[in-house]
């Protein structure tokens, strides 16, 4: 039996994060009291996706999994008002990706991630994110072949918090995989993926 698409698998997701915020309690959730100035986040994620190349053909078909581990900071009190409400989060993390059809192939990395989270809708809280890392990789393909890559993502998701401290997320990210032109080829890839995860915050 064939394993299920991504998108079969990010919508599965976003309906179970829906199902879960239907179950949450709807007692008062104090967001300036979670995501307060100096706040620590401890986040863990797992995901996956498909190589799309957005310029010319996608060559090697890569199908990729992928994990973390991030430590974030919340550096400023919650900026806007209204909808756009919302807090910064800076964060480190280690970032691993495995290619299935190259086994002994795979990328380790440290990376810088930017987290924008909107603070208007209580329990749920949807975010925007940017991530780039750099790091050693032994994949050898038609789009890049180095012992070094640099990758970004951006992406877009959502929050739902089961206590005041402790959260589930899933989003959607684009990846971009590349070497900064130290060697050639450097064509790199794109990718599209499902992610989904459990943050712990610690004010």
């Amino acid at each position: 039996m064939p394993a299920p698409s991504l998108s079969i698998r990010v919508r599965l997701a976003v309906v179970v994060l829906a199902a879960i915020a239907a179950a949450t309690p709807a007692a008062a959730f104090d967001t300036d009291a979670v995501f307060r100035k100096g706040t620590r986040i401890l986040s863990v994620e797992g995901g996956g996706g498909v190589q799309d190349n957005l310029d010319g053909p996608t060559l090697s078909d890569l199908e990729l999994a992928n994990a973390g581990v991030r430590l974030g900071f919340l550096p400023y009190d919650p900026w806007f008002t209204g909808l756009a409400r919302g807090v910064l989060e800076i964060g480190l993390e280690p970032f691993f990706q495995l290619y299935r059809q190259h086994p002994d192939a795979h990328f380790g990395g440290l990376g810088v991630e930017l987290r924008y989270h909107f603070l208007a809708f209580g329990r749920v809280v949807p975010y925007v994110e940017l991530f780039g890392a750099a790091g050693g990789t032994d994949l050898k393909i038609p789009e890049i072949d180095s012992a070094f890559a640099l990758m970004a993502q951006g992406g877009i998701g959502v929050s739902v918090f089961l206590t005041d401290w402790v959260a589930l997320y899933a989003g959607y990210r684009l990846q971009h995989v590349s070497n900064a032109h130290v060697s050639t080829p450097n064509r790199g890839f794109e990718a599209h993926l499902g992610v989904a995860g459990l943050s712990i915050f610690f004010p």
